[in-house]
């Protein structure tokens, strides 16, 4: 009976060991992996269009977005529908942050804002400049850093007068 009690002390003492401590958060290499991740998914929509950019949303049932002209969240599907659709119409897109803050949260997670300047030409030769102020939340998955949630919304032209 006493090597029974003695097996299970054992067990119990080996099984719970002291808390690991968390590695503290470092803020400038979450910086550089978002910042390279927004590079990334710029240059990818330049190169294959709006489609490219599911490779940079996550498909989770958490991922929202608020694109610009809309007053609520829209889910994932709707997001890839819409896509799906003007992909259709847009020949080139090219996008430019013209100031971005990322502010991490964990080794997992930030947030960013920041605006962007979109130059895009649709089928018929149209040629569109834009101003975009965006927020959002990145998450860090198995394969990359992903867009979870977020908005846009189009900003007033300026005059340079």
């Amino acid at each position: 009976m006493r090597s029974l009690f003695a097996i299970a002390l054992s067990i119990c003492l080996f099984s719970c060991s002291s808390p690991q401590k968390e590695k503290p958060l470092d803020k400038e290499a979450v910086t550089a992996e978002v910042r390279q991740m927004l590079k990334d998914y710029h240059a990818a929509m330049a190169e294959g269009g709006l489609l490219a950019e599911f490779d940079y949303l996550d498909e989770s049932e958490d991922f929202f977005w608020v694109p610009p002209g809309y007053s609520s969240a829209l889910t994932y599907d709707s997001v890839r529908t819409i896509l799906e659709q003007n992909a259709k119409t847009l020949d080139k897109i090219k996008l430019e942050w013209e100031s971005l803050q990322v502010l991490p949260l964990s080794s997992t997670l930030a947030n960013y804002t920041g605006i962007v300047r979109s130059t895009s030409k649709d089928t018929a030769g149209i040629q569109t400049t834009v101003a975009i102020i965006e927020s959002g939340t990145l998450i860090k998955r198995s394969d990359g850093w992903k867009l979870l949630s977020g908005q846009s919304a189009l900003l007033p032209e300026t005059s340079d007068n």
